[in-house]
């Protein structure tokens, strides 16, 4: 996986892309761009958190942290990114179906570097997917767990 003493990412998919891809608009589009991918097996996304995100103002007041809901759906719509791009889901919405096993393992706070990765582990009859997501700032793990979609018309 990617980290920042690596070589400066290649963008794989801008964020006009990612609208493309996504229903997420702001401010609840939570990923800058996609830096790898691997069609039907993974995306990596990145996203550069700034003191100017709308949730700082009130989460906290004078200790900024990134809320763990937030990072979540980060890893989501990274994950949202490998199902819309099978040539099944076109013209579906991802939704989320629910979360297992997420730990949060260190705050994210504002200069952090999100890196976002949301790996497929099964889809079922076309309707049904299953990942694992992972995310790391500095090469640090950050929240990790397991998200499943359902693909809607």
């Amino acid at each position: 996986m990617p980290t920042l003493t690596d070589a400066p990412p290649t963008t794989v998919l801008t964020v006009t892309d990612l609208q493309q891809l996504l229903p997420h608009r702001y401010p609840f589009l939570l990923v800058d761009r996609i830096i790898d991918y691997v069609p039907e097996k993974y995306a990596v996304g990145l996203k550069n958190v700034t003191i100017n995100e709308p949730f700082f103002q009130g989460h906290f007041p004078g200790r900024p942290i990134m809320p763990g809901v937030l990072i979540v759906e980060a890893l989501a719509q990274v994950g949202g990114v490998v199902l819309m791009q099978m040539s099944w889901a076109k013209d579906k919405l991802s939704v989320f179906a629910g979360i297992d096993k997420v730990r949060f393992r260190r705050p994210v706070v504002p200069g952090d570097q999100l890196i976002l990765r949301a790996e497929l582990l099964v889809v079922k009859q076309q309707r049904i997917g299953k990942m694992q997501g992972r995310a790391e700032v500095n090469g640090q793990l950050v929240c990790e767990g397991e998200m499943m979609f359902s693909l809607v018309d």
